[in-house]
């Protein structure tokens, strides 16, 4: 890789505050992409389409209207404004097969790190799902341990007014000073 293309890649931060969460699936937009690759958003399109069968609905899909206008209500900007119909998301598969379409040197080495970014995201999520699963075993004997504590001090409680009942407080016997 050429010196002019290491300078280019884009901090691996702005590459994740891009990635979405749409339908089940981490996805790119098209305009995000064409921005990384450093081509216009309509020629990102036109290669897609180009292309298409490479590009099944696992791949690539068009957002719905709904689906737009929650993405734009939850960035706070309308990034996308003027465009004519919703932008189309990339799955991790769809964004690695653009770098069969697009050829550019800085298209394939924003591609190398997109994938990169994609496999330490499912890195990291497997290794919180470890996690949530231990902190889950933990509660649940927590729990069985106040369930037991529980039945513990039920058992004690019923000990003492059994001792109470076998055991009336007796009768005082013997000297009482004036006055009790």
């Amino acid at each position: 890789m050429s010196e002019e293309t290491k300078t280019l890649i884009v901090p691996d931060e702005i590459i994740m505050n891009q990635i979405y969460f749409i339908r089940g699936h981490k996805v790119m937009l098209d305009e995000d992409l064409a921005r990384l690759y450093q081509i216009t958003t309509g020629n990102l399109n036109k290669a897609v389409i180009r292309n298409i069968k490479r590009f099944p609905d696992d791949f690539m899909f068009r957002l719905t209207d709904e689906e737009f206008k929650n993405l734009l209500f939850q960035n706070g900007i309308a990034r996308w404004g003027g465009r004519r119909q919703a932008p189309s998301a990339f799955t991790e598969q769809g964004v690695a097969m653009l770098s069969g379409v697009l050829s550019s040197n800085i298209a394939i080495a924003v591609n190398i790190q997109i994938m990169r970014i994609f496999t330490r995201m499912r890195h990291m999520l497997a290794d919180n799902t470890d996690l949530r699963l231990e902190v889950e075993k933990i509660k649940t004997k927590l729990d069985n341990q106040d369930k037991n504590m529980e039945i513990v001090f039920r058992y004690l409680d019923e000990l003492l007014e059994k001792q109470e009942q076998a055991n009336p407080p007796r009768k005082r016997i013997g000297f009482k000073p004036d006055g009790f």
